[in-house]
């Protein structure tokens, strides 16, 4: 019933694009759907990685909502930070839709294997990013998917420069990421791995995207790329099959909340966070010592949105190791995530919070963390410090958020306008916040 949920929402959504001009009153010289069409104050976007933020953006200002941006920057990461988010991995979302007045948690984590597949030297976690972000379109977007789509494929087709965040992470691993034939040639096709500002070109996971989204995500999980995907798996050592990518469905749950005044915060359930997320929040919120989960877990990115509308998405996309297990499919341009649970390889702990109000139908706080161990308390200790006890939001991520914590968010505690929000982006990162124009 769920999944059918998912799919009436989304044949429903194939119109809304006539209807956005009616809902945001944009100008007549520029389309609904294109970039620039809303005027004045668009929302925010706070995202680790500074591409991303500015892609979805450009959607909040075609007239998207929240969901479509999150949705744009989830794919742009596979792009532009694919260290940390691919077609291979997945992650877990928080949406607020002030049409549907609910928060939902959606859940794709990169899939766990039964046991380790026969010849598999690096068994591979099943991917749930594209349909991950599809259940999130089809319950909260506005404009058609593939338009949320598309800007990832032209990024990966006709370049962009290196960002700091991913230079970072190619200068801590390309010796054993290079050691991949298939990897360097992609990142390192001159024998040196790039450093920051060098033009990345990424033409097969540009086609890989292109043809998810003319062909539909379903192709990518039970269809002729899904096989494509079997067999470049086995190549890589991952040995995936075509049975559990079919079998590889999203969730779209509700999270765990508890009342904060009159409003209500929400995040994840404990199986994706361990719990540490709302625990945090509430060791800050009293001024006790904030939690951090012990043991070493994989790396992950972040993204919190908002749009004009009062609606909001945060979250937390990984693979479950920095580069996955290290190696790339062939002939599809992406990394496979590490399985969770098998070898060395923890799933990490996925953090975000979300608090909106109910009684008004608008967001008030949309954050979420990386960093390892940290990671929840880097979502939840900056919500209490900026809601609760009044911190600024820049001062209230640096001091909620302990190293190797980093936080993105926005925040709208006077109202849902130009005035009444910050976004912010850990400025001990390498992310960008923008929007509020």
């Amino acid at each position: 019933m769920a999944m059918m949920a998912i799919s009436m929402a989304m044949l429903a959504g194939c119109s809304t694009v006539d209807r956005v001009g009616n809902l945001l009153g944009g100008g007549s010289s520029v389309q609904p759907g294109q970039t620039g069409y809303v005027r004045g104050f668009l929302g925010n976007v706070a995202a680790e990685e500074p591409r991303a933020a500015q892609v979805a953006r450009d959607i909040l200002s075609a007239g998207g909502s929240a969901a479509d941006a999150a949705v744009a920057a989830g794919f742009t990461l596979s792009v532009t930070l694919p260290s940390r988010a691919g077609l291979g991995g997945g992650g877990a979302c928080l949406g607020y839709d002030p049409r549907r007045n609910e928060v939902e948690a959606f859940l794709f984590q990169p899939g766990a294997r039964e046991a380790v597949p026969r010849g598999a030297d690096r068994p591979a976690a099943v991917p749930m990013m594209a349909r991950g972000l599809f259940a999130l379109h089809a319950r909260q977007g506005r404009l058609p998917f593939e338009s949320a789509m598309a800007p990832a494929e032209q990024i990966a087709r006709f370049g962009t420069e290196v960002s700091r965040a991913f230079a970072a992470d190619l200068a801590a691993v390309s010796g054993p990421l290079l050691a991949d034939p298939v990897s360097r040639a992609v990142f390192a096709p001159n024998g040196n791995p790039p450093v920051e500002g060098t033009r990345l070109v990424q033409q097969e996971l540009a086609t890989t995207l292109g043809q998810i989204r003319t062909a539909g995500v379903g192709d990518f999980h039970q269809g002729g790329l899904a096989r494509r995907v079997e067999e470049g798996s086995a190549a890589a050592g991952g040995f995936l099959t075509v049975a559990e990518m079919r079998a590889a469905v999203p969730q779209a749950v509700p999270p765990v909340q508890e009342r904060l005044g009159t409003d209500v915060l929400s995040v994840f359930p404990a199986s994706v966070d361990g719990g540490a997320t709302l625990a945090a929040f509430r060791a800050a919120s009293s001024g006790q010592a904030v939690p951090v989960l012990p043991g070493t877990f994989g790396a992950s990115t972040t993204v919190a949105v908002q749009d004009r509308d009062g609606g909001a998405v945060a979250c937390a996309f990984t693979l479950n190791n920095l580069f996955g297990t290290g190696r790339m499919v062939p002939g599809m341009g992406f990394l496979l995530a590490a399985a969770p649970g098998l070898g060395s390889v923890q799933p990490p702990p996925l953090a975000a919070i979300l608090v909106a109000n109910t009684s008004v139908k608008t967001m008030r706080y949309a954050g979420a963390g990386s960093g390892q161990g940290a990671a929840p308390t880097a979502a939840g200790g900056p919500a209490a410090w900026n809601l609760l006890r009044r911190t600024p939001l820049e001062q209230a991520v640096q001091s909620g958020a302990p190293e190797p914590g980093r936080g993105v968010a926005v925040s709208c505690p006077g109202g849902v306008s130009a005035s009444g929000c910050r976004a912010v982006a850990d400025p001990r990162g390498f992310g960008l916040a923008t929007g509020n124009d």
